[in-house]
């Protein structure tokens, strides 16, 4: 049964992977100690939830359980993992960029940069879980006797009911695929089409939020909750561009000038050798040519050589962080989760409420009329 709870919720995060590894760590790390703090001074406070990412488990395949990660854990088995001496490092680093008058431009690319190295070297592919990682660890570490949730949700889609049917916010990671091929940008798809592409709708995962905080208030207890639909309802990549190409053709994006979008069937890449000699021969080789044109027009096609080679080096950039995702071979473990629902859904009407069942979705039906039309809707 749903009763009143005095929680805090910490939903602050960047979500970019490549982000500054400055205001990652600030946020998803430090941050959630910030709210931590905050909570403790709160006489009536019987609940902390974190919202974390189903994705601190890094590249691991098989079965993920809903286990911790305690301080200075790493997934390589690295050692020294300190949260103080990260800090310690971005401040020394910005510091020299500041004395040796770094452009704001320097600056951004090398804490970029850092954030992946500092991730990498532990275990993480990038600087958005590892610090949300970080983030669990430093909670579990400092929460004392205040009751725990940490929930890890998978790839967050737009909602299937609530406020309304379709909504979202922004591109998120497996939209940026959808928008680029919707736009007539996108040409090729790559990942492994027999992986798994664990995504859940919004409103599921926040419903799966309000019943925790109902289940473990007040239990002085720490619970993880994998929110996903990997192992309940699995959805293979395969079906990502078939429902791609159906939706675009039955009903195609008018661009900015009025005319339709026409797309073709994508091209599959699943490996990243196939991906690499994709580039080669439809960008790479071109690029030669074109700089090749530039020296013979005595440098007048500088801007366009610039502009592409561009272009081209964020492609490749884009691939090497969405990578270990395209190829992810993980499946989540839920059974907290589904655990919730018998704990504290007495009623049919509560059950009804409070949806974050990923069986009950029909995947065919939730993208074709529900995700790809609040795509073009509220981020096209």
């Amino acid at each position: 049964m749903i009763h009143q709870v005095d929680a805090i919720v910490n939903l602050a995060a960047t979500t970019r992977f490549d982000e500054r590894y400055d205001i990652a760590l600030g946020i998803n790390t430090l941050g959630v100690l910030n709210v931590l703090d905050f909570a403790k001074r709160c006489a009536k406070v019987n609940i902390f939830v974190q919202v974390s990412t189903a994705y601190v488990c890094g590249e691991k395949s098989g079965l993920i359980m809903e286990t911790p990660y305690r301080m200075g854990e790493t997934l390589n088995g690295t050692t020294g993992l300190d949260i103080n001496h990260e800090k310690k490092l971005v401040e020394e680093k910005l510091d020299q960029l500041r004395v040796t008058e770094a452009s704001p431009e320097t600056i951004t690319q090398t804490m970029k940069d850092m954030g992946l190295t500092r991730a990498r070297t532990y275990g993480w592919p990038n600087t958005y879980v590892f610090t949300k990682a970080m983030g669990e660890m430093i909670v579990g570490a400092k929460r004392g006797n205040l009751p725990l949730v940490l929930i890890r949700p998978s790839i967050i889609t737009s909602t299937i009911k609530e406020p309304f049917p379709g909504w979202t916010e922004g591109i998120r990671t497996i939209d940026t695929l959808g928008v680029g091929y919707g736009k007539g940008r996108l040409t090729c798809f790559l990942g492994d089409l027999n992986a798994i592409a664990d995504v859940m709708p919004a409103d599921m995962v926040v419903n799966s939020m309000l019943v925790s905080m109902a289940a473990q208030a007040g239990k002085q207890k720490e619970t993880i909750y994998h929110v996903g639909s990997s192992l309940r309802n699995p959805l293979k990549n395969e079906k990502l561009p078939q429902i791609a190409y159906h939706c675009f053709t039955t009903k195609p994006w008018t661009n900015k000038e009025g005319k339709l979008v026409r797309v073709r069937n994508i091209e599959i890449l699943n490996s990243m050798a196939s991906f690499h000699r994709y580039m080669a021969i439809h960008y790479l080789i071109p690029l030669k040519g074109l700089a090749l044109l530039n020296i013979v027009f005595c440098k007048l096609l500088d801007n366009s050589l610039k502009d592409f080679h561009r272009k081209i080096n964020f492609a490749f950039r884009l691939v090497d962080l969405y990578q270990p995702y395209l190829f992810f071979r993980g499946v989540f473990d839920d059974t907290n989760t589904v655990k919730l629902q018998g704990i504290v859904l007495k009623t049919e009407a509560e059950t009804e409420m409070f949806y974050f069942d990923p069986k009950t979705i029909n995947w065919d039906e939730y993208f074709v009329n529900i995700h790809v039309p609040g795509l073009v809707k509220y981020v096209f």
